[in-house]
């Protein structure tokens, strides 16, 4: 039987935060099947922490050279997902999250026919070749007689994305782009239903997991009915544990050692580890309980954690090539640990490729 301390134990290691890294920014977003990324600078951090020798540049070279996509496929937020997988994956989840957004297209008069016509209209726009920012979408769009800003500009954008129309295309200096999927993205073998649901879920839980059924249909966006169907479809792949009376599932890996040593780590907002449970009650730390804010505010912000448990969050801020590290942390660290948190302070240095400022301080 798995304690909960243990169990976060075996997620971290899951997780590639601890035991063997990866290689590259691609292997990372394929071992979890879709990595969340509506903060596109922190995800690469989160990609960073799990691939050896990884700088910003290399993160973001993947990215700009459509290695790492970015697109709305899960939940109706951003993920990075890989080109192999954009299709079945759109196929299975892009469903749900239509359904998801219907009462905001109501709100904002979009329906069937606006967005035959939106699609239509970016389609063209993105012919030939062309990589378009938001902005220029928008002009195209205003052109054809569409309506488009604020949030119904965001819809009609994320409909052509979850149509299967554009995904991320190469960046233009700061700015993200647009690109004509079919042109983007190479083709791949497709995925019948049944196989997509198996696939999503071997990923999840072997990536993620010990995680519980509701988790996995947390982070897919996929009914309980759909979630249940995928365990079962790649239970070859899969085992069961018994947790304080609760069922998780994971991969078929059972190496994975007690730790030795503290852990702490720097996490990103919404990394995998945290956002990819619907329940946080584990991950919050009995000694900071008392002090901390609500649950989903520690998981939306940059967390602390030690031993696979939060007890703080922290903020970069950036000063040319500088960088300063704001540090919080809701409960006393031996010295042990805070040699830890400075060496994590280091390896974010490292990976931005700045000087860490002399002021960074807890």
């Amino acid at each position: 039987m798995t304690t909960p301390p243990n169990l976060l134990h075996v997620r971290l290691r899951n997780s590639r935060l601890t035991g063997p890294l990866l290689d590259t920014p691609e292997a990372v977003v394929g071992w979890f099947g879709a990595v969340q990324a509506q903060d596109y600078h922190a995800a690469r951090w989160g990609i960073g922490q799990r691939v050896r020798k990884l700088g910003d540049g290399d993160a973001q070279e993947a990215y700009a050279q459509g290695r790492i996509l970015r697109t709305h496929i899960l939940r109706p937020t951003w993920h990075f997902v890989l080109p192999e997988d954009i299709r079945w994956m759109l196929a299975l989840t892009a469903p749900r999250v239509r359904a998801a957004m219907a009462y905001q297209d109501r709100l904002q008069e979009l329906d069937a026919r606006v967005y035959r016509k939106s699609n239509a209209a970016i389609a063209r726009a993105l012919a030939d070749g062309e990589h378009l920012t938001r902005d220029e979408l928008a002009q195209a769009l205003n052109r054809a007689g569409i309506v488009a800003s604020g949030t119904r500009l965001a819809h009609l954008v994320i409909r052509a994305e979850l149509d299967g129309l554009i995904v991320s295309g190469q960046p233009r200096g700061k700015q993200h782009t647009y690109a004509h999927l079919e042109q983007r993205v190479p083709a791949a073998k497709a995925r019948t239903r049944d196989e997509a649901l198996a696939e999503l879920a071997r990923r999840y839980f072997t990536s993620h997991g010990p995680a519980e059924t509701r988790d996995f249909a947390w982070w897919s966006g996929l009914t309980s009915a759909d979630a249940r169907a995928g365990i079962e479809l790649a239970k070859a792949a899969l085992r069961r544990q018994m947790v304080d009376g609760k069922t998780y599932w994971l991969g078929l890996s059972k190496t994975t050692p007690a730790l030795r040593a503290p852990k702490i780590h720097l996490l990103p907002n919404y990394d995998e580890y945290l956002v990819a449970f619907q329940d946080h009650a584990l991950f919050l730390d009995p000694a900071v309980r008392p002090r901390a804010r609500k649950l989903y505010d520690l998981v939306s912000r940059h967390v602390i954690t030690r031993n696979g448990m939060l007890i703080g969050g922290w903020r970069p801020v950036r000063s040319g090539r500088r960088v300063e590290l704001e540090l919080e942390t809701l409960t006393p660290l031996t010295r042990r640990e805070a040699d830890l948190l400075d060496a994590e302070a280091e390896r974010y240095r490292r990976f931005l490729g700045v000087e860490l400022a002399a002021g960074s301080r807890r």
